[in-house]
């Protein structure tokens, strides 16, 4: 017979699963457990109270009867209701059990630090020490989170814009993150540049670095005239440069300026030496149809296709002298008013270079202007404006903001420039013509028109520090053949210039003849994935021979400044784009060892005709032109290195090897700029040998970087303070003597003299000059 006091077997703690004291949503499986009759429960089992009613008062008589049963007679007694039920939940369940009671499959009283049964029992309940437990484990790992994304915000900081890096900072600030020891320093830099850079309590922010100041502007360039007519200059400007290296000056001076020169100082526009607040005067009454006489037309023609030319081929110079002996030669040749545009403008151009041969310039009428009206109002005036583009207008375009360029009007200059890229986009100028209804001395004509106006691009780019018109990605024009314009109907360059597989092997070939690499790392053409037919092999042939009897001349100078130029172009989107302000420190050293690698190697294949110390006599003017671009280039791609060594933030990190290498390699390629002066001023060597219608640039570049070197790093008394300061007062020279005949050298030599004075070197540079 079964024992009426023994549990029936479903619930019997045995058969009772465990999830009725782990898990809180099965207690509908046991709501009705109150109703049922209380069974006696094993000696181990912990006093339960099966009452659900709330107030539910205790009987004490009951349990005291229950207690009287005799334990001899039957082992299993019925355990009493609790004497405390507030110590239990409601439905006689707890949310979790003990470790003990979890192992026996028993109810847990779930009191703490120790329940009811392990109480009684005498043993250590483990209930309390396992929260504590899982309650570190997941602080652990909260912490973990934390401090992971705590490390993508320092990653991902120096790589966004100054606006959402001091966003960035602030939240690091405000949850106590900013001052965590394991901050990283690179980032920890950026930060705090951002930090000096963005802070509205300083509204005059200050850059520490080149790399900056890029993505934003802290100046209102619509403020007054004198702001509009420079307008915005970018980090790769030596203006730029000049006006950073005044503020750090100023800021160390104990001497405070009045507000009102402080006001003007604090402008970009107070070191600018270039003259675009003067007015370009367009004559109103000018008649567009008169000519000069011929005997002064064919001067100004020789002189612009002997000087200017070669450097700007942007006319097509056997078609146009065609055009031009029948338009004098013939009284009634009426030509189209863009074709006298380009004429007027190369009188312009040239009478520009002739006024300013002339011992007293000043004293004599410069007939440029005169000549530019005519060709404005022919060409250039509203109503021409809203003209569709020809080539012809790409042309009048080019000259004009190459004339403007010369006379000193950069910004204006830069802004035609960008109307001619366009024009030239319309015409397609920027892409590989295939067009058999365009013959192929035709094609390459345009493709000179291009790449002329390209290059102007990459110049007054670089001057005034703002981004070029045109993509690179978006040009496939191919390079220009470095062959004479008169040599175009040659049947030899024909076959060169007509077929692409021949063009192309021909100018592989050339530029690895004067390449440093030995035979063995030159890759011939037929590896390189040139076809090995007979007639793959005689297109190799045929750009072999043209390579063996190429000889130097102004078009192959041409082709050696346009592969110059891109390397300049490509050192402007890597280093000064905006994008580059979220490179860290390590990607910019990358970019500027491999731009540097390329600067040297187009240096290793530059043909020795036009070699800048020992180069051929006869290529006198483009030997220097090479010279400084070469130069410059080379001090645009290492200028954020010394610009790094001039940063005097708090905290800084020291710069390494490679900076400071780069830094000095700045200095000394400045220097060796102005090495291609001539150590004894002559105005006449300006006009006659230097690229003179940008050389102020190109000595206001080099200028601005031993200044820097001069007045921030080297250490007075030092044989490279010494070294700069020679330098500097040779520029100061040169500078002194042309500001005689040329109002930009004048402004740049005040410009020059305020920076000296501040730091009580002008002196010194008097002294050098007198020596």
């Amino acid at each position: 017979m079964s024992d009426p006091n023994r549990a029936p077997p479903f619930h019997h703690p045995s058969y009772t699963s465990s999830s009725s004291s782990d898990y809180p949503g099965n207690e509908a499986a046991y709501s009705n457990d109150w109703a049922m009759p209380q069974y006696s429960q094993p000696p181990f089992a912990p006093h339960v109270n099966y009452d659900m009613s709330a107030g539910f008062a205790e009987n004490p008589a009951g349990a005291s009867a229950i207690f009287s049963n005799d334990r001899s007679l039957n082992s299993k007694v019925a355990i009493p209701r609790s004497a405390n039920p507030s110590n239990w939940t409601s439905s006689g369940r707890v949310s979790r059990a003990c470790e003990n009671c979890r192992e026996q499959k028993a109810k847990c009283s779930g009191h703490r630090p120790t329940c009811q049964r392990c109480q009684e029992a005498g043993i250590r309940c483990s209930y309390g020490d396992r929260k504590r437990e899982k309650m570190a484990k997941q602080l652990s790992d909260l912490t973990s989170q934390v401090q992971m994304l705590e490390a993508m915000l320092r990653d991902v900081c120096p790589k966004v814009d100054s606006q959402t890096a001091h966003c960035i900072e602030q939240v690091l600030n405000e949850n106590g993150l900013g001052n965590d020891q394991t901050f990283d320093r690179k980032t920890s830099i950026s930060l705090s540049t951002v930090r000096e850079a963005d802070s509205p309590a300083d509204p005059d922010p200050d850059p520490v670095s080149s790399l900056g100041a890029l993505d934003y502007i802290n100046e209102d360039f619509n403020r007054d005239e004198k702001i509009q007519a420079m307008g915005f200059v970018g980090e790769h400007s030596e203006i730029a440069w000049l006006y950073r290296l005044r503020r750090m000056i100023e800021r160390s001076s104990p001497i405070a300026p009045s507000p009102r020169e402080s006001w003007d100082r604090q402008s970009l526009a107070s070191v600018n030496f270039f003259l675009d607040d003067s007015d370009i005067p367009v004559i109103d009454n000018v008649d567009p149809m008169q000519r000069p006489s011929q005997t002064l037309a064919d001067q100004l023609v020789d002189n612009y296709f002997s000087i200017i030319h070669p450097f700007f081929p942007i006319i097509g110079k056997v078609i146009f002298l065609r055009q031009y002996k029948s338009f004098y030669s013939t009284p009634f040749v009426r030509p189209g008013k863009r074709w006298l545009a380009v004429l007027n403008l190369i009188f312009a151009i040239s009478t520009r270079y002739c006024h300013q041969l002339q011992p007293n310039s000043k004293d004599t009428p410069d007939d440029g202007p005169l000549y530019f009206s005519r060709a404005w109002k022919l060409s250039m005036s509203d109503v021409a404006l809203l003209d569709h583009p020809n080539l012809q207008q790409v042309q009048v375009e080019g000259l004009t903001s190459f004339y403007l360029l010369s006379v000193g009007q950069v910004n204006r200059s830069w802004r035609i420039c960008g109307t001619s890229i366009r024009s030239a986009v319309i015409m397609g100028l920027n892409l590989r013509n295939e067009s058999n209804a365009v013959v192929h001395t035709s094609k390459e004509t345009r493709y000179r028109v291009w790449w002329s106006v390209y290059m102007l691009d990459i110049m007054l780019s670089v001057m005034t520090g703002r981004p070029p018109h045109c993509s690179s990605d978006f040009c496939t024009t191919p390079l220009p053949v470095p062959f004479k314009e008169e040599e175009f109907s040659d049947d030899n360059v024909i076959q060169i210039i007509a077929d692409n597989e021949t063009r192309s092997i021909f100018m592989e070939t050339l530029s690895s003849r004067n390449s440093t690499k030995s035979p063995s790392e030159t890759t011939p053409p037929e590896i390189s994935g040139h076809s090995v037919s007979n007639q793959g092999k005689q297109c190799e042939q045929t750009a072999l021979n043209a390579v063996e009897s190429l000889t130097p001349n102004t078009s192959l100078y041409f082709l050696c400044l346009v592969d110059l130029g891109l390397i300049m172009r490509e050192s402007i989107d890597t280093l000064y784009a905006p994008g580059a302000a979220r490179k860290s420190w390590r990607e910019v050293e990358m970019a500027i060892s491999a731009l540097n690698g390329k600067a040297d190697a187009w240096l290793s294949r530059l043909p020795t005709a036009f070699h800048f110390t020992h180069g051929h006599q006869a290529f006198e003017r483009q030997r220097s032109c090479l010279g400084f671009r070469f130069y410059s280039a080379k001090i645009l791609i290492t200028q954020p290195c010394l610009s790094r060594l001039t940063r005097k933030a708090p905290g800084a990190e020291i710069p390494g090897k490679f900076c400071d290498t780069m830094a000095v390699l700045c200095v000394d390629t400045a220097g060796q700029m102005l090495d291609l002066l001539p150590d004894s001023p002559e105005s006449s060597w300006i006009y006659h040998v230097s690229p003179w219608w940008c050389v102020l640039h190109y000595v206001m570049q080099s200028t601005a970087v031993l200044l820097t070197e001069l007045l921030l790093l080297a250490k007075a008394g030092t044989l490279q303070h010494s070294k700069v300061l020679k330098k500097v007062s040779k520029v100061s020279r040169w500078l002194a003597v042309i500001s005689t005949k040329d109002p930009m050298f004048q402004r740049a030599q005040l410009v020059c003299r305020d920076l000296l004075s501040q730091n009580a070197i002008e002196h010194d540079t008097r002294t050098y000059t007198e020596e």
